[in-house]
């Protein structure tokens, strides 16, 4: 019988991987809502834009949240390692230069990588679920889904603006 299970931990060692993992969303959420707008600029299709736009309302709705996990844990934000995680970002927000003939593939690289961070965002929302849900942090637990259900509908959404986009 496996004993190396969720549930055998102790509950000091959960408390640690969920504030270690909190932490990596928290300072990726914040590097993102500070830098969308700038991604918004970079893009020519309208609904992209839009999409952009809804995204980083949404984004400042889950900082807000974090915060609130934080403050309902009395704990502090505690930047770690996040360099896996911010090396993402940042690459999202270089868009390769092709040229200026070439400004479609700045918007599909755009839309691959904003559904790439959704992606990241629902793994990472989910895990947080899991483990807040192990320590019994039901407000947190809560929040936590806002912000995955949130991800979500951003992930269909870019979805939908791709499948436009290449269409149109």
């Amino acid at each position: 019988m496996e004993s190396n299970t969720l549930h055998s931990a102790s509950p000091e060692v959960l408390k640690q991987h969920f504030i270690h993992h909190l932490n990596r969303v928290y300072f990726g959420k914040r590097y993102v809502k500070e830098h969308l707008p700038n991604l918004i600029k970079l893009t020519t299709f309208k609904k992209l834009k839009q999409g952009i736009e809804e995204t980083w309302s949404d984004i400042k709705n889950q900082v807000e949240r974090l915060e609130s996990i934080y403050q309902l844990l009395d704990l502090e934000p505690a930047r770690e390692n996040c360099v896996p995680i911010i090396a993402v970002f940042k690459d999202a927000f270089e868009p390769q230069d092709y040229g200026t003939d070439n400004y479609l593939l700045n918007d599909i690289d755009i839309i691959l990588y904003l559904q790439l961070l959704e992606h990241m965002n629902l793994t990472s929302y989910r895990m947080l679920k899991i483990l807040a849900e192990a320590l019994n942090y039901k407000e947190a637990e809560q929040m936590l889904l806002e912000s995955f259900d949130e991800s979500s509908d951003n992930d269909k959404l870019f979805l939908m603006i791709a499948d436009e986009y290449v269409k149109r």
